[in-house]
């Protein structure tokens, strides 16, 4: 199942304040009872895993969704040559994030999540869900908004290589989350937009010279 390794994710207990930021980002999106609510946050754990930390490896089974409240998370398949690894996509705070087509089928991961800064998730595993679907309305809810998540996160990258330039994809890029790139290694981000590390410099050069 791919347990952590103490040193490099710490587990803390949670209390209703620590709750607020995912409490404030799902009531923009739905009304929950106050009976759901605690029932949910009752199987919630929070994780703090170090930075450039796989939390999720290759063939691993995906056990948990998880919500960012802090960090940013790379998704990606994993080459035998570092250099050909292909990054798909990044996950940020607020957002919901999981090998999802591997927890709901409970087979391996065909790829992998890997922490780009220190990182605190809100996590539930695949059988606290499970109690969560059965006992409250919710748990359809954070399936659903995790699929979604790991929907957009793949059609949006697929698109933006059929239908943008290079130069576009990484503009659009740097204009969604321009103060996270400074966390995310050029390395990653030019996988991400599907040129070497040598164009994407050179497209850099470009929009400084502009």
């Amino acid at each position: 199942m791919g347990f952590l390794n103490p040193y490099i994710c710490t587990y803390k207990l949670l209390g209703i304040k620590d709750l607020k930021q995912i409490k404030a980002y799902l009531d923009q999106l739905a009304t929950i009872s106050n009976l759901d609510w605690d029932f949910f946050t009752s199987k919630l754990q929070r994780r703090v895993i170090q930075k450039k930390t796989i939390f999720l490896k290759l063939n691993d089974i995906e056990n948990h969704i998880s919500f960012i409240e802090s960090g940013v998370v790379r998704l990606y398949i994993p080459k035998e040559n570092p250099e050909k690894e292909i990054t798909f996509g990044f996950s940020f705070k607020n957002q919901f994030i999981s090998a999802y087509d591997s927890f709901l089928t409970q087979k391996p991961s065909a790829y992998q999540l890997q922490t780009l800064s220190e990182t605190t998730l809100l996590s539930i595993s695949y059988n606290d869900l499970q109690e969560v679907y059965k006992r409250t309305q919710m748990g359809n809810f954070i399936g659903r908004l995790t699929a979604e998540r790991l929907f957009l996160i793949k059609s949006k990258r697929e698109q933006n290589l059929l239908n943008l330039t290079a130069e576009e994809r990484y503009i659009g890029l740097f204009k969604e989350r321009p103060e996270l790139l400074k966390v995310i290694p050029l390395k990653y981000i030019s996988s991400y937009i599907g040129v070497t590390a040598q164009a994407l410099s050179r497209i850099r050069r470009r929009i400084l010279l502009t």
